[in-house]
């Protein structure tokens, strides 16, 4: 058995980006729910989102959803970030939240709506520049409701045009990166409904167009952990979304239903050279981050859980034996084999976690140190009036 100590450099190598409108209220289709300290403006989010980050040192960078963090000086906002201790991350465009997509963006019937869709995502790319963030996210509710609604393969042509237009405008060190979701808002057929679909888009696209995996996005039984594999194995697996899929959507704190999927999912991050560095020193391009809108929990302490779990199940992951593993395999031995692998999972790895963090000056226990810091009171007690931030 990997011992704790073997992997406590590895555990060094750990960012996790988080979300703006993490820390803006959210909710259902039936209730956005307001909450006291709610950020009023995209530099409240930031501070936030700092905070995470300097109660656990797992959150260095910060992504924008745009419209939602809309501001005049984008390069004036990535210094306020750096001053709070955290850098501007990916930047993701919006194309379902106004009357003109009822119907589609990229993929709606009429020219004029998919070349403002367009425009959007390079409206996007203009704000990368400002910010010096790499990703350009794109997440399409795109889809129709009904058999005969849409042209299904028209759609498919119509969305490749588009996103090989903004394609064409990135700079060489930027990337394309395209999430998948298998239903919803559009519950006949979705247009970029999985990982295949996503898949051949981007491979038409080019080197820099990547898969984006939400762990939220997939049916019932779905084995995630596979198509980890295979989009590492293709050299396709651009960032993962972390949250959980038992909210019907992706909204919950990922690992808290289910940390064994979790646990899988980070093993074949390990084994697919998606963790830490490469074998020639240059840091993976595999980007992880979280995509939640915590909705009835508190937000900063929400995403501090969030990041802890992610960091706890990386740690067993790194703990697995993948020698003695390989042997098991090698000759067969199914229950061993298993068993090789469960042990890693079973191993509690919180008491090393707190020693780890304390010598590295954070808390043992980041919760209770959030929660005794007051920091919640204050932002309660400072963020009165005003028109709090939301994904509405």
């Amino acid at each position: 058995m990997t011992t704790f100590s073997a992997i406590s450099a590895r555990l060094g190598d750990l960012a996790i980006e988080v979300p703006s409108w993490a820390y803006g209220n959210s909710g259902t289709r039936f209730k956005v729910f307001g909450s006291p300290g709610t950020p009023r403006s995209v530099q409240e989010k930031i501070a936030d989102a700092a905070t995470v980050h300097r109660f656990t040192g797992l959150a260095p960078t910060v992504a924008l959803h745009i419209p939602w963090d809309l501001v005049d000086d984008y390069a004036a906002l990535a210094s306020y970030a750096e001053d709070q201790g955290v850098r501007l991350g990916t930047i993701n465009s919006n194309t379902f939240q106004d009357d003109d997509y009822k119907l589609g963006s990229l993929t709606h019937a009429d020219p004029a709506v998919r070349a403002k869709a367009v425009q959007h995502n390079l409206d996007c790319i203009e704000v990368m520049h400002q910010t010096g963030s790499r990703d350009l996210k794109i997440w399409l509710a795109d889809g129709t409701n009904y058999p005969g609604q849409g042209d299904i393969r028209a759609r498919q042509d119509w969305l490749a045009e588009g996103l090989r237009t903004i394609y064409d405008q990135l700079s060489d060190d930027q990337r394309l990166v395209l999430e998948y979701k298998f239903f919803e808002p559009a519950f006949y057929h979705t247009d970029v409904p999985d990982w295949g679909t996503s898949y051949a888009h981007c491979t038409a696209l080019g080197d820099r167009a990547m898969v984006c995996l939400d762990t939220g996005h997939h049916a019932p039984g779905t084995n995630i952990e596979f198509i980890v594999a295979q989009l590492l194995r293709l050299g396709r697996l651009g960032s993962f979304d972390f949250n959980s899929r038992f909210y019907a959507d992706d909204d919950l704190i990922v690992g808290a239903a289910d940390p064994y999927q979790l646990f899988r999912i980070m093993v074949e991050v390990v084994r697919g050279g998606g963790y830490g560095n490469s074998a020639d020193g240059r840091p993976n391009d595999v980007a992880l981050m979280l995509d939640q809108c915590h909705n009835i929990e508190a937000k900063v302490p929400g995403q501090i859980r969030s990041v802890l779990n992610v960091q706890e199940m990386t740690a067993r992951a790194l703990l697995l034996d993948t020698d003695a593993l390989d042997k098991a395999r090698t000759s067969g031995d199914v229950l061993l084999a298993n068993e090789i692998y469960m042990d890693a999972f079973y191993t509690d790895v919180r008491r090393d976690l707190a020693a780890w963090r304390e010598q590295r000056g954070l808390p043992a226990d980041p919760m209770r140190a959030y929660l005794d810091s007051g920091y919640q009171q204050q932002i309660e007690a400072d963020r009165v009036g005003g028109s709090q931030a939301g994904w509405n």
